[in-house]
């Protein structure tokens, strides 16, 4: 049986064996789609991985979408998120949210009856990058020596960072100039 797959707000990434998705009918998606209308245009557990990649910071209501990306995903599916830090989401205009190392804790029965938002999904990876869109440094005006120096910072600042993610998040990401990306890998619970 063939994986589905959901490239949700693909802009120019289109991916082969996804249903790609973007509001942007110039990026010629697969399905256009404003992401902020739910529900979605997708029947129950139709996905078994779902990627959001720089989406939810966009949106007006991430918990809403979290909803609808569990409706759509099928028990056990995967969802990979990756959004920006707090520490620098705000870097972008058309960012309206930042994220940080709590953002799973709201989608744990376990946490707070006040703060779970009743869409149960597992956290299987965490993982924060002080840089992490190397593929647009170039169109910024970094040559291959700039380009290389700055991957060399990041495997060193990133796997410190990961080393202590909470302490990072709340009191390193100050000292070394906040980080570009928080990326979550979810699990939909397979009793869901």
């Amino acid at each position: 049986m063939e994986l589905k797959q959901l490239n949700l707000g693909c802009g120019e990434d289109r991916k082969d064996g996804y249903v790609n998705v973007d509001w942007q009918a110039g990026v010629h998606p697969d399905v256009v789609h404003d992401l902020n209308v739910l529900p979605y245009p997708f029947p129950d557990r139709s996905f078994d991985r779902i990627e959001a990649f720089h989406v939810l910071e966009h949106l007006d209501r991430p918990f809403a979408v979290m909803a609808e990306l569990n409706r759509i995903l099928r028990p056990g599916g995967v969802l990979h998120v990756k959004v920006p830090h707090f520490s620098r989401g705000f870097t972008h205009a058309e960012h309206a949210h930042g994220f940080d190392v709590t953002f799973p804790l709201y989608f744990n029965a376990a946490f707070t009856k006040s703060g779970y938002t009743g869409t149960e999904f597992l956290l299987r990876r965490m993982r924060l990058s002080y840089i992490a869109h190397f593929h647009l440094l170039p169109h910024m005006g970094y040559g291959a020596v700039r380009i290389a120096a700055a991957r060399a910072v990041n495997a060193v600042v990133s796997a410190f960072a990961n080393a202590a993610p909470a302490l990072a998040s709340r009191l390193w990401c100050y000292w070394v100039g906040g980080f570009d990306e928080i990326e979550f890998i979810f699990e939909k619970p397979s009793r869901a």
